[in-house]
C-alpha cells in the first residue's frame, strides 16, 4: 500500500490527511484516556491536528507563493512548542515523577501530526503504531525486568540525619550491599534527612524483607521503593 500520490498538494488530499491525522491522534488519545492520564482523546488529536495544519499550511505557501516558505521553520516551532506544553503535564510528587510519558506522547503525536500534514502518512501510521506497541508491551517487559533483578532503588526518609548509620547497619546485618546512597536535607516536617540507596540484594524476591527491616526502626519516618 502506498500513501505516495497523498505528498501531492491538492484539496481532496488535505482532506485525506487531516482525516488521518483525526484517526491518528484520536487512537493515541484512546489509549491515553483509557488509563485515565493527564493528556487523553480531546488534547492529543487536538495537538496532532493542530501540527497538520501547520504542515498544511507550509506546503499552500509554498505552492502559491512559491520562494517564500522555509518548510522547516514552524515545524521546529511546533516541535518546540508542543515541549513547552508537555512539561504542564509533568509532576514531582515526593520521590516520583509523574506525566513523563504524557508528554512524550504529546510531543510525539505532534511529530505524527507534521508527519501526515506534509503527506508522510507511511511514517505516521508507523509511528503511531510504535508507540501503542512502546505504551503496553515495554511496560511489562520492564515489570518483568525489575521484578528478576537483584538492583532496587529505595527512598528513606529519616527524622534526623545522625540515623542512617542505624540504617546502614541493619542494612549489611542483613546481607544487602549498599551499591550507590545521596543524601539530601528534607524541609518535609518530622522529616530530617531523606535517602535514595541503590541496593544490590543476594535474591531477587528480598524486597519485602528489606522494606520489613526499615519499617520496623523507630527513626525512619517512610519507604518508599521504585
Amino acid at each position: 500500500m502506498s500513501f505516495g500520490n497523498f505528498a501531492q498538494w491538492s484539496i481532496q488530499n488535505m482532506f485525506l490527511r487531516v482525516i488521518a491525522a483525526t484517526i491518528l491522534g484520536g487512537i493515541i488519545g484512546l489509549d491515553r484516556g483509557m488509563k485515565h492520564r493527564g493528556a487523553g482523546t480531546k488534547t492529543i488529536t487536538v495537538v496532532c491536528l493542530g501540527a497538520t495544519l501547520v504542515m498544511l499550511t507550509e506546503q499552500y505557501i509554498q505552492v502559491n507563493f512559491p520562494g517564500l516558505a522555509n518548510m522547516g521553520r514552524q515545524a521546529a516551532q511546533v516541535i518546540s512548542g508542543v515541549g513547552f506544553i508537555g512539561v504542564g503535564t509533568i509532576i514531582v510528587s515526593r520521590h516520583r515523577v509523574r506525566g513523563l510519558t504524557t508528554a512524550a506522547t504529546l510531543w510525539a503525536s505532534a511529530c505524527v501530526g507534521l508527519a501526515v500534514g506534509i503527506g508522510f502518512i507511511e511514517g505516521g501510521v508507523l509511528i503511531t503504531a510504535m508507540m501503542l506497541v512502546s505504551l503496553h508491551v515495554l511496560p511489562r517487559v520492564e515489570h518483568f525486568v525489575t521484578r528478576h533483578s537483584h538492583y532496587c532503588n529505595v527512598f528513606i526518609d529519616l527524622e534526623e540525619s545522625r540515623d542512617l548509620h542505624v540504617v546502614m547497619k541493619k542494612l549489611r546485618e542483613a546481607g544487602v550491599v549498599i551499591d550507590s546512597m545521596d543524601t539530601s536535607e528534607s524541609r518535609e516536617a518530622g522529616v530530617g534527612l531523606s535517602v535514595h540507596m541503590v541496593l544490590y540484594l543476594k535474591k531477587a524476591a528480598g524486597r519485602t524483607e528489606v522494606y520489613d527491616i526499615l519499617t520496623k526502626l523507630d527513626k525512619v519516618v517512610s519507604v518508599d521503593f521504585l
